[in-house]
């Protein structure tokens, strides 16, 4: 139950509800357009538009071995791959890392692309790192890596091996903490009036609103109120225009980066 107020303080942009309106047209009976249009408007539309930046949400502390305790290099990242006239922004790198939990496995078949123990992956904008070693609890559970980093490949890729995947970290001494708010279908049913047995109201999702705390490039608590950008590789989210705070950031997710629900539901 999409409300226009409730778009716009999701950071949904009036270019693509133009588009969605246009894809559904008019009819003179009642009729039903499934959200994945309005989704899929909203994803092509912010593709091209909106600036990346890098989110950890479910952090895993990265050590670099070989990097210096207290050296910290600005790396330069791309703002849109899709938009060149977007430009670039610095971002703080040094030895103490957050990369994804589910971007880690101590074992893995050839086509996982991420990090493996033994094994190299690049960072966005940065540096080839290799994981040589990991620390575990009581439990067995990783709780840190131990990395070392290819210094000669910040830019540029290895001369004598491909190295195929990439993923994306903020740097741990610079992180910014953040309340992200993630909204889910309403309804757990298509058309929940249906069912004219059952109040619609019995199928309501508990979880169509969940939240988060995400860790965040610095850059993120410049984004003005009302802009929506990509984090990258999670999805499109706005500052929250009533929650959040300049030293409290709130942020609402807009919309995935692809739609889950019909394999999840």
């Amino acid at each position: 139950m999409p409300t226009l107020s409730g778009m716009r303080r999701r950071g949904y942009p009036a270019a693509a509800i133009r588009s969605f309106c246009r894809t559904v047209g008019i009819t003179k009976t009642p009729s039903t357009s499934d959200v994945a249009l309005l989704e899929h408007a909203v994803r092509q539309e912010l593709n091209h538009t909106s600036s990346r930046r890098m989110a950890v949400m479910d952090p895993l502390e990265v050590e670099l071995t070989n990097w210096p305790e207290d050296q910290v290099l600005e790396v330069e990242a791309i703002n849109n791959p899709e938009d060149e006239t977007a430009g670039t922004r610095k971002i703080p790198f040094g030895k103490r890392i957050f990369i994804e939990q589910e971007d880690f496995r101590e074992e893995a078949n050839k086509k996982f692309k991420r990090l493996k123990k033994g094994h190299e992956v690049r960072l966005r904008g940065a540096y080839v790192i290799k994981c040589d070693d990991c620390e575990k609890d009581a439990d067995g559970t990783v709780t840190k890596l131990l990395c070392s980093v290819d210094l000669d490949t910040l830019g540029k890729n290895p001369e004598d091996r491909k190295v195929k995947g990439v993923i994306h970290w903020v740097s741990a001494a610079h992180a910014v903490k953040a309340k992200v708010r993630l909204f889910d279908r309403l309804f757990l049913l298509e058309k929940p009036e249906a069912d004219k047995e059952r109040a619609f109201t019995e199928f309501v999702n508990p979880d169509s609103l969940t939240e988060a705390t995400a860790l965040c490039e610095p850059s993120l608590s410049e984004l003005p109120v009302g802009e929506t950008c990509q984090f990258e590789r999670i999805g499109y989210f706005c500052l929250d225009s009533k929650l959040s705070q300049p030293d409290a950031l709130v942020f609402n997710r807009t919309v995935a980066l692809r739609d889950s629900w019909a394999k999840n539901s």
